[in-house]
């Protein structure tokens, strides 16, 4: 079978290997496709860990064999899962309490892992009925927030960005109003929408310095701030004299317990096959494994109406 390995900053090389021993414990998965993450890019720019690696970690694919321990699972069924490791390959092995039913889902759109970070985001946060929110960042993990926090029936929901082919597909998903915030105050547009309160809940989807600047005074009073954004890199800074006084509720919607990781993965992976959820609008790029640094290279470049770049098998 062919794994992709990152054997140097920017580059990626396709060896032959053998197939994956599948523990008693595990199901060996047949490959549909692998998302691109935003955490993998700083890697593949150079600017973390050794090489060689082999990353990827959003698998969706075909059970093909299934190990002795494993129960409700059978070869032939579609499935999302998680791996840690490996996931730009023909085959992975992975645990088959790792593994959900994806049903009809196209499999290049059933993406459970990523789905799961939003999925418990959104729960932690406790979104409550009529609640106005505040969402900054459209990108791929903004647009599942979205439309996450859509079913929990929000009074307004404004999206914020500085792309307007963003923006626009935030409205396309149901967005009360969009703000471009290169010509537009984003704080003066929740004032006046929430009538000078603010918003009960601000979801920062950027993992950029620029949104950790706004969310303070889009916020109300003992309202909820919520980090959805991966934040690499430099160390950021938020005016914590500000965020203590108004007494902001903080949720880091980072998610490493495994339990947590695979209650998102089941409710999302049942929202996805129910219909209640679509990531069609989202995986944007699609590249064959032979195409790997094309597809990295699109993600860290972001062209215009990129969203989610995923790799075929």
């Amino acid at each position: 079978m062919r794994r992709a390995v990152l054997t140097g900053p920017g580059r990626f090389e396709i060896f032959d290997v053998a197939l994956p021993v599948v523990a008693r414990d595990e199901v060996l998965v047949r490959v549909a496709a692998c998302g691109v993450c935003s955490s993998e890019l700083p890697a593949f720019a150079g600017d973390a860990g050794e090489y060689p690696r082999s990353i990827g970690h959003e698998v969706s694919g075909t059970v093909v064999e299934v190990g002795l321990e494993v129960t409700g699972l059978s070869p032939g069924d579609p499935v999302g899962c998680w791996v840690t490791s490996h996931g730009f390959a023909e085959f992975v092995a992975v645990k088959g309490a790792w593994c959900f039913p994806a049903g009809g889902v196209p499999l290049d759109e059933a993406l459970a892992e990523p789905l799961a970070n939003a999925v418990n985001a959104v729960e932690e946060t406790d979104v409550r009925l009529g609640d106005d929110v505040v969402l900054i960042g459209a990108g791929f993990m903004g647009n599942l927030v979205q439309s996450l926090v859509a079913l929990r029936g929000p009074r307004q929901l404004i999206v914020a960005d500085t792309r307007p082919d963003a923006l626009a597909r935030a409205a396309e998903l149901g967005a009360t109003r969009v703000v471009d915030v290169r010509a537009e105050s984003l704080a003066e547009v929740v004032a006046a929408a929430t009538g000078g309160r603010g918003a009960d809940v601000t979801f920062e989807a950027t993992g950029a310095q620029g949104a950790l600047d706004v969310v303070g005074e889009t916020t109300r009073m003992s309202g909820k701030v919520v980090l959805v954004g991966f934040h690499q890199g430099e160390a950021r800074r938020i005016n914590l004299a500000h965020w203590n006084w108004m007494a902001f509720g903080i949720v880091n919607a980072h998610y490493r317990d495994v339990d947590t990781i695979m209650r998102g993965m089941a409710v999302g992976m049942r929202l996805l096959t129910a219909g209640r959820l679509s990531l069609a609008p989202l995986v944007s790029h699609r590249f064959p494994l032979d195409r790997i640094n094309e597809a990295f290279e699109t993600a860290r470049a972001k062209p215009e109406k990129f969203v989610k770049a995923v790799v075929t098998m």
